[in-house]
């Protein structure tokens, strides 16, 4: 197919970005209307996930493995801190470095949140028979790997 072709074809229901967009968006404010119930917001969602993987890193590190800016995860974990959920504890090597870790109150949360994201991600994936889930995922995870190697 010649360039123009492609571009008389091209419309928002063949757009990658437009589709991806409308699924997050979904998700996101279906996600985020849950965290509400309990206090939190969508914002705090990377913060509190990452942090159930792996607590002990820095606020770099943090902002790093969230894909968020360096202030944004400053005023994330200002929020967690101020609903005692995370606490931050001087580094044993640098003086101007802490680490974050969750507080029993945060801990505790994982498993109700979770349920609650993976009730969304079930809700929005219904439409798809089970084999299209996962080959939907397993692309959605490639794609994701692809970007992280450049």
């Amino acid at each position: 197919m010649e360039q123009g072709d492609k571009l008389a074809a091209f419309s928002r229901d063949r757009s990658l970005g437009w589709l991806l967009a409308v699924v997050h968006s979904r998700a996101a404010d279906q996600l985020d209307e849950r965290l509400q119930k309990v206090g939190l917001n969508l914002g705090m969602w990377p913060t509190l996930m990452m942090l159930w993987e792996e607590e002990g890193l820095t606020q770099v590190e943090l902002a790093s493995r969230c894909m968020t800016a360096h202030y944004t995860t400053t005023r994330v974990l200002d929020s967690l801190e101020k609903k005692q959920l995370v606490e931050r504890r001087k580094h044993p090597t640098s003086r101007r470095s802490h680490l974050i870790y969750l507080t029993d109150e945060g801990r505790a949360l994982k498993s109700a949140l979770i349920a609650e994201a993976m009730d969304v991600n079930d809700s929005l994936l219904s439409v798809l028979q089970p084999q299209e889930q996962q080959q939907f995922l397993s692309l959605l995870a490639k794609m994701v790997a692809a970007g992280s190697a450049d």
